[in-house]
């Protein structure tokens, strides 16, 4: 008993001791700032560290040739490859244009002129589509068209095919369906947008003079409308060159285009010069064409006044 207390006042002093070191401000200070500190430490140091090692590995295993050249230019215009690559984007993005346009001016026309008091409700049905991704719309065209798909045993079952076509997907025509489904809503909208700033009064003289509703249309609604048309031909015509995800998902190896050349470029190839000039070459091409066409229209539409 003696031992044992005469033995307590130390221990005791030992505890005081440490509990006043752990209430002492640095070792307070220290425990509230560690955390922080280390967090800010490390996203400072991690970024440094692997710029550094970048560096370090770019200076000893790549060599970097910066001499001044067009090679990549001729390349990207001259190889079959990439020249039939080139035309076969084009011909996708130019069908994909004048398919949307066919599809999406009766939309428009018939929302302007018969949609009354529910205009907003069709236009909020058409954006539906926007809900989804991009990508579960082209999977779905996948489904569809596939060879057990929707639309194989459709025929089928209507007795037009005896067996299931290998020819509605994996191909050029497969890319037209699915991006002409996917771009149709942006060509309704500017479409729409132009017939309803067409004067109503011009049509209604048209008709009082003797028109009947086909030849007011194609003498007062369409040229009035020509405008929107144009914009919804350069909106769809534009991305659709570029698109990626279509032709890897439903073009297969005869409806690759352009992009997909671009994308191997800069990753398995890692052909990044060419890359870019592809970039380049297939952007200068495309906005000729735009400009071209917009410059045609318009002589068009001055003749025809």
């Amino acid at each position: 008993m003696t031992a044992a207390a005469e033995g307590s006042p130390a221990r005791r002093m030992t505890r005081a001791r440490r509990n006043a070191l752990l209430q002492s401000e640095p070792v307070q200070g220290f425990a509230l700032i560690s955390p922080t500190f280390l967090y800010a430490l490390i996203l400072l140091v991690l970024p440094i560290l692997v710029v550094i090692a970048h560096s370090f590995w770019t200076q000893n295993y790549l060599t970097i040739d910066r001499t001044f050249t067009l090679e990549n230019y001729r390349i990207a215009l001259t190889e079959p490859i990439y020249r039939d690559l080139l035309w076969r984007s084009l011909y996708i993005s130019l069908m994909v244009s004048f398919f949307t346009g066919v599809l999406a001016y009766p939309i428009a026309y018939f929302i302007s002129f018969h949609g009354g008091r529910h205009k907003s409700l069709w236009l909020f049905l058409i954006t539906i589509p926007f809900w989804t991704s991009y990508l579960l719309r082209v999977m779905s065209w996948k489904v569809i068209l596939g060879y057990n798909g929707v639309l194989n045993s459709g025929l089928m079952g209507l007795g037009i095919i005896d067996e299931p076509s290998t020819a509605l997907l994996y191909n050029s025509t497969a890319v037209i369906i699915t991006l002409t489904h996917a771009w149709a809503a942006f060509a309704i909208l500017p479409i729409f947008v132009s017939l309803e700033k067409v004067d109503r009064t011009l049509v209604e003289a048209a008709k009082d003079l003797g028109d009947g509703p086909l030849r007011s249309f194609l003498r007062v609604t369409l040229p009035l409308s020509v405008p929107g048309i144009i914009s919804a031909a350069l909106i769809v015509m534009i991305p659709t060159v570029g698109d990626y995800v279509t032709p890897k998902l439903v073009g297969g190896k005869d409806g690759v285009m352009i992009a997909n050349a671009i994308q191997a470029q800069f990753g398995k190839a890692s052909n990044w010069p060419l890359g870019a000039a592809l970039s380049v070459t297939t952007m200068v091409i495309v906005t000729l064409i735009a400009g071209a066409m917009v410059l045609i229209i318009r002589a068009a539409q001055r003749l025809a006044r």
